[in-house]
């Protein structure tokens, strides 16, 4: 241990601690920027300076040890006005209009500013301007940009895809694309944790917001809203509701004051993509020997994306079934206009409402739409741009008393909304495939063993008499080492989960923005307690599931089923691919 006094106050920490840590432990709170623990810890942007009796100069507490007998000051005048000083040379290369910002009352810089009294800029404003694709679903702000590495070091370390570099040098160093690519140019899963790992709104996802309610002002349109189950989890934070307030009903009620014609639950398509899935899986593995193994889910776009540009021969053993997302669009436009409404599918506007910013890029994809209606889903939203626009309307969901989803495509299973969550997906498909083999139900909870935030969670079962080796896992640079692991035949599965983000989809990337916390476990948690509560349990005993494939789709797999619900992952390309 090691014994050092921070602001008159005896601290007592472990050897090797950090000063910020070390103040923290004793709730003294130091400000930062560009700190993020064990990523980002630079002391870039001088924010956490301190002083140390005996030391001329002052010192980043992110990244300086503590000493026995240290003296610290974290506010003394050199240090205060250090850091004033240094926060208006930020501002003095920062756009600081904030009230158009995105990030208006998130925005850590903008927090930090407001706690230090910062009134004026002495300094003379000059910040980078950049073109960008506006139509791409991540935008980059380069007068937002701080230089704070962040979005670096959380695409490089976390989801090993180096997107971001430092580009130019001296007074002109900025962040950009590496290697001078457009952004279009590189190999971005879109997954958005740079933008939620963003301090302040360099970057953020594109809006589309307008469009939404255009359509919901044009009398011929039919606006069907559709909402993820990752949604329920975190919408509540953008918003300032407590967990009370913030139920999925109560979502559902916001979401039916927008204007909107109908409001679904996503969870009915995710039940729809486990009965594909699940029997996918198990037709597989009665042709064992045509298929290479194992077979990867295939519901998260970012997923998609990365491995199509990374490891582009293990293509083939993506699921051919859609995302949920896109087999709502498919079963909106067709069997819901047609059957249900008894209307032209060119009169649905089908939104999304999703956790994800890659959902964006998934939906304008150009083989993807099946439903001959347009797009199957027109818009997609992020969970930021619901709250947004709730906001925007005048909607204040605390007074809104709670509502059912509309139906038929609005019941769920507990199994539909553990999709939100990493291992969700592969324990609603082994619930279903134990249904499919052994003909009765497993207890519902038999395969809690790949819940959890590990990177990757391994498991051996055996289903009627057959033995199934299964993974998970979440965050991309995980899953790159887990792909070496089976190219290099150093593990062996038959099913693999995959889902881009931490966390899976409760940490994605259009999940609202909390600084300094990861919220996914918590949200985890949260559904994985709405799949307990949930009378039904299991994908296959949906009954609007069992209604579609009897009226419609007639069962799992059939021609009807791989029209609307199945794609081909090679009829679009990626940046690498094509070249």
């Amino acid at each position: 241990m090691v014994n050092l006094t921070i602001d008159q106050r005896e601290v007592h920490v472990p050897e090797g601690t950090t000063i910020l840590d070390a103040a923290k432990s004793v709730g003294i709170h130091i400000p930062t920027l560009c700190y993020l623990k064990d990523l980002n810890e630079i002391g870039a942007c001088r924010i956490c300076c301190v002083e140390i009796e005996g030391k001329e100069t002052l010192v980043a507490s992110c990244n300086t040890k503590v000493e026995e007998g240290m003296v610290v000051y974290t506010s003394s005048l050199k240090a205060h006005y250090a850091r004033r000083m240094n926060l208006q040379i930020i501002l003095s290369q920062h756009d600081f209009r904030c009230a158009s910002c995105q990030r208006n009352g998130s925005c850590a810089l903008q927090k930090i500013c407001a706690d230090m009294n910062i009134n004026d800029v002495p300094f003379q404003q000059d910040y980078e301007k950049n073109e960008w694709d506006q139509s791409f679903p991540l935008i980059r702000n380069a007068g937002k940009c701080i230089k704070c590495m962040r979005c670096v070091q959380i695409c490089d370390k976390v989801q090993s895809l180096n997107i971001w570099d430092i580009v130019n040098t001296g007074k002109r160093t900025s962040v950009g694309v590496s290697k001078m690519r457009k952004i279009a140019e590189a190999d971005c899963a879109v997954c958005g944790q740079c933008i939620t790992h963003c301090p302040t709104g360099a970057l953020r996802e594109r809006d589309d917001v307008r469009k939404v309610m255009d359509a919901v002002n044009d009398p011929e349109k039919i606006v069907v809203v559709q909402i993820a189950p990752a949604v329920r989890a975190a919408w509540g934070e953008g918003l300032g509701l407590s967990k009370d307030l913030a139920t999925e009903k109560r979502m559902a009620a916001a979401a039916r004051a927008l204007g909107v014609d109908f409001v679904f639950d996503t969870n009915f398509s995710a039940d729809l993509t486990i009965m594909e899935e699940a029997n996918e899986f198990l037709e597989r593995m009665g042709h064992f020997d045509e298929y290479q193994w194992p077979m990867f889910t295939s519901c998260c776009p970012g997923w998609v994306r990365f491995l199509k540009s990374q490891y582009p021969d293990m293509t083939g053993q993506l699921s051919t079934a859609k995302s949920p997302q896109q087999m709502f669009g498919a079963v909106a436009k067709s069997y819901f206009a047609e059957k249900v409404l008894g209307v032209d599918p060119e009169n649905i506007f089908c939104v999304s409402i999703m956790p994800c910013t890659a959902k964006k890029a998934e939906s304008a994809l150009p083989n993807i739409n099946d439903a001959c209606a347009g797009r199957d889903v027109d818009v997609v939203l992020t969970t930021r741009e619901f709250d947004r626009m709730l906001r925007s309307e005048l909607i204040s969901p605390a007074n809104l008393e709670e509502e059912e989803f509309d139906s038929p495509l609005g019941t769920g299973s507990g199994a539909g909304v553990i999709f939100g969550a990493t291992g969700g997906v592969m324990e609603a498909a082994l619930r279903t495939a134990y249904y499919k083999l052994q003909k009765e139900n497993p207890k519902p909870d038999m395969f809690q063993m790949v819940r959890g935030m590990d990177g990757v969670k391994e498991a051996t079962l055996k289903l009627a008499g057959i033995e199934l080796k299964v993974a998970v896992v979440h965050g991309l640079g995980n899953t790159r080492k887990l792909l070496e692991k089976i190219r290099a035949k150093e593990a062996e599965y038959h099913f693999v989960e995959v889902m881009a983000c931490p966390g899976g989809c409760a940490g994605g990337g259009g999940q609202p923005i909390t600084e300094g916390k990861e919220m996914a476990g918590e949200r985890g948690t949260m559904l994985y307690e709405l799949d307990k509560h949930n009378p039904l349990r299991f994908s296959h005993e949906n009954p609007s599931v069992i209604v579609l494939y009897d009226q419609f789709l007639e069962q799992p797999l059939s021609h009807k089923a791989h029209e609307l619900l199945h794609t081909d992952h090679f009829g679009w390309s990626m940046p690498a691919e094509k070249k």
